[in-house]
């Protein structure tokens, strides 16, 4: 019953902290630029983890060095930037509710690229999600405007790496341990990050109180959205195996949709009954 307790609690701790990333990216960019939001993110990911890199490097094989390097691009590295450039445009329940299409695009792409099988009714599922997915960016609030859609198409393509990262770990890096390949990987970007902050001006700004802020929630947003959350799901991963941890993508949408309502984004109910069109793809993909 305990442990029981405990496999809910991280199920719910991580649709919170997941699903509050998307409003951090929000308030980090009201003095800052998505770019600098996520290098800071990034950072604080890489610099929480150091601790471990000692132990980390000496784990990972040097052969598989690439690998987890090119895991820290896809999974991590392009999709914070991508995410944060489309939040420029974009609400953040919006982002929120475009991230769950990625148990789609991770069934997609192990089937057209890793043979993996796929069967009618996950074909169904693929089918369902993409339906709601179009409708959604019809009930934007700028309709068809190609700058809505491409700055939409950001979120999608994250999604894409996210789906291309979990079919070559589960590939290539499945012997390997979970906290490893995130700390070898975070630990090789933080000179990338620091670069961009470094020729986006970051440390020659003003140290005002709303760049302090800004500084602050993207800083949690690296050690509470990714750093912690990491090692929190693969956690619930072994705890309780790969259903309950799949189920977390259905929570992640509704906490991005509270955080955003409460800082005043609009959502339509014709959005939310596309996210359920979305989910319910989802789950039809996965059952």
């Amino acid at each position: 019953m305990q442990g029981r307790f405990v496999d809910w609690f991280l199920f719910v701790a991580l649709s919170v902290i997941w699903g509050s990333s998307f409003i951090l990216m929000k308030m980090g960019m009201k003095s800052l630029s998505p770019y600098q939001v996520a290098s800071i993110r990034i950072l604080s990911a890489g610099v929480v983890l150091l601790p471990f890199a000692p132990k980390s490097f000496r784990d990972v094989p040097a052969g598989k060095m690439p690998l987890v390097l090119l895991s820290g691009l896809l999974g991590t590295f392009f999709p914070a930037y991508l995410f944060c450039v489309a939040e420029t445009r974009i609400d953040s329940s919006l982002a929120g509710i475009l991230n769950a299409l990625t148990p789609i695009f991770t069934l997609l792409i192990g089937a057209w690229f890793f043979q993996n099988s796929i069967g009618w009714r996950k074909w169904a599922g693929v089918t369902l999600g993409f339906c709601g997915l179009v409708l959604l960016i019809l009930s934007g609030r700028q309709g068809l405007s190609f700058s809505y859609m491409g700055y939409a198409s950001f979120v999608i393509m994250a999604t894409v790496f996210y789906g291309v990262n979990v079919n070559m770990v589960n590939r290539h890096l499945r012997d390997m341990g979970s906290r490893e390949i995130a700390t070898v990987a975070f630990t090789l970007l933080i000179p990338p990050s620091l670069t961009i902050l470094y020729l986006s001006g970051y440390f020659s700004m003003a140290a005002s109180e709303a760049f302090l802020l800004s500084t602050g929630a993207s800083a949690v947003l690296g050690v509470l959205g990714t750093a912690a959350a990491s090692i929190l799901f693969y956690m619930l991963l072994k705890r309780a195996g790969p259903v309950l941890s799949s189920m977390v993508t259905y929570g992640i949408p509704f906490v991005a949709l509270f955080w955003g309502l409460l800082s005043g984004e609009s959502v339509n109910p014709t959005q939310v009954g596309c996210l359920l069109l979305i989910l319910a793809g989802v789950y039809l993909a996965n059952r």
